[in-house]
């Protein structure tokens, strides 16, 4: 596993949202007496939802909230890849590059990140859009994929998704899913067994 490291540009100061802090206030009673630092997880989640990346202070004051040592704080956010220790574009592009999404074309969606968003790990100049290269996201059979944000969007090429780059850069609405309009895992081709309809009560 890589180091993860702390941006080194950081905020002078982070808060929860009078929203987030009572939502907060929830999942720590959740877990019983002297069991709160359980609850790092889910805060630190909805401090990078809040925020879009979980900076230093905000490490420091869900660590104050769960009354736990930085350190142990530090430990979390920087073991979870889920976390993102530098700031991310508006839309953050994980693009799969394991071998079943480079070998139907992940090379083509890295090169139109290159072009549309630019290097790895840096924020475009709009703040739109960023991109990293992830490992397996588990949607091998509809590759190649990337995940933005929370959804997952399959079956793309180099083109569609360079359109998909800019259209979200635009405000414009993006489809979700499957680019090629696929239903869940089925082949490309269509269907090539179990095609003869049940008939006679399932006999």
């Amino acid at each position: 596993m890589s180091v993860r490291r702390l941006s080194p540009n950081q905020p002078a100061s982070f808060a929860f949202t009078p929203e987030n802090a009572e939502w907060a206030k929830g999942q720590i009673a959740k877990y019983p007496e002297g069991r709160q630092a359980s609850a790092i997880i889910p805060l630190f989640w909805q401090a990078q939802k809040q925020e879009g990346w979980l900076s230093e202070p905000a490490i420091r004051y869900v660590s104050d909230m769960l009354k736990m040592d930085y350190m142990r704080g530090l430990e979390v956010a920087t073991f979870y890849t889920m976390f993102n220790l530098a700031p991310v574009g508006e839309h953050f592009v994980q693009l799969c590059g394991t071998t079943p999404c480079w070998l139907r074309g992940s090379d083509d969606l890295k090169a139109a990140c290159a072009k549309h968003i630019g290097p790895e790990g840096q924020v475009s100049a709009d703040g739109k859009l960023s991109w990293i290269e992830v490992e397996c996201l588990g949607a091998c059979a509809n590759a190649p994929m990337v995940q933005i944000n929370d959804d997952y969007y399959e079956d793309l090429d180099g083109a569609s998704f360079g359109q998909m780059l800019e259209d979200l850069r635009a405000g414009k609405p993006v489809k979700i899913g499957s680019q090629t309009g696929r239903t869940g895992s089925e082949p490309v081709d269509g269907l090539t067994s179990l095609t003869t309809p049940i008939s006679g009560g399932g006999k």
